[in-house]
């Protein structure tokens, strides 16, 4: 039962008009800046070379955070919040079928909606970095790479729905989702920074060990830096202080537990 409605969901937002918007904004995001990474001249701002195919998928992880996450509000902002205000939901809550169950088909389709769009243009994009430096990911990078996208995309997919099932008005839902986007991908510069000022670490040089260290303890309450820390452990040449434990205990925490909230949602919300 699960499988088919969420099937049903992933077409229905396949087919909403906002899917033209995403496909634009992850088309433009992730194959343009496979192109642009791909050049030979193309470094970080740090000094550090983009010499091999992983190389450049871990440099257009900034457009995944930004085009992936953006399409994934964009996807779920209406996914309880529409059908409440109409009247649909409580007819959908009435079915023979348990709430934890609906909640779970809710997840796993508007998921599977953002994940055909990023899947086929990351497809084009490793065709594209092949193309232009004539070198391909391993399976186990490229695997790392998907897998920890689609975590990416999962998350932030819950915690719109989470937004929309709390929100009384779709427009409230979208400011809360926004929200909550802006603090974790502009402002979590400033916790990290207060929390470094507290702990004695100077936060002068950015780029020294102790902050870098720092920054990647704070990064595992956020899931941006989570996905970050994830994508770096197959980086050649970069070496973080932070065990692989942690990303890994911190990626488990991120699924499970806004996903057991928006269950407990929907179980007790009153259409």
């Amino acid at each position: 039962m699960i499988p088919s409605l969420s099937m049903q969901i992933a077409k229905e937002r396949l087919g909403a008009g906002r899917m033209v918007v995403i496909w634009i904004l992850l088309g433009v995001l992730t194959i343009f800046t496979s192109w642009g990474f791909s050049d030979s001249r193309a470094t970080f701002t740090s000094g550090y070379g983009l010499d091999s195919a992983y190389d450049i998928l871990f440099a257009s992880t900034a457009a995944t955070i930004w085009g992936a996450t953006l399409g994934a509000l964009l996807i779920s902002f209406d996914g309880v919040s529409r059908d409440r205000l109409s009247g649909v939901f409580e007819v959908k809550l009435s079915q023979p079928m348990s709430r934890q169950k609906f909640a779970l088909s809710l997840i796993i389709g508007h998921w599977g909606a953002i994940l055909v769009p990023f899947i086929v243009l990351n497809l084009l994009s490793v065709l594209i970095i092949w193309y232009r430096i004539d070198d391909l990911p391993s399976i186990q990078q490229f695997v790392m790479y998907i897998a920890a996208s689609a975590l990416l995309v999962l998350w932030w997919t819950i915690i719109q729905l989470l937004a929309s099932s709390w929100a009384s008005d779709m427009g409230l839902s979208i400011a809360m989702g926004m929200g909550v986007w802006i603090s974790f991908n502009l402002l979590w510069i400033i916790p990290t920074a207060v929390i470094a000022a507290i702990s004695g670490t100077g936060v002068d040089d950015l780029s020294s060990s102790e902050f870098t260290e720092l920054q990647s303890l704070v990064d595992l309450f956020n899931p941006n830096g989570v996905y970050n820390n994830m994508m770096e452990m197959l980086l050649e040449g970069v070496k973080r202080s932070i065990s692989p434990i942690y990303v890994t205990i911190s990626s488990i925490l991120w699924t499970l537990v806004p996903a057991w909230l928006f269950i407990r949602r929907i179980q007790r919300i009153s259409p």
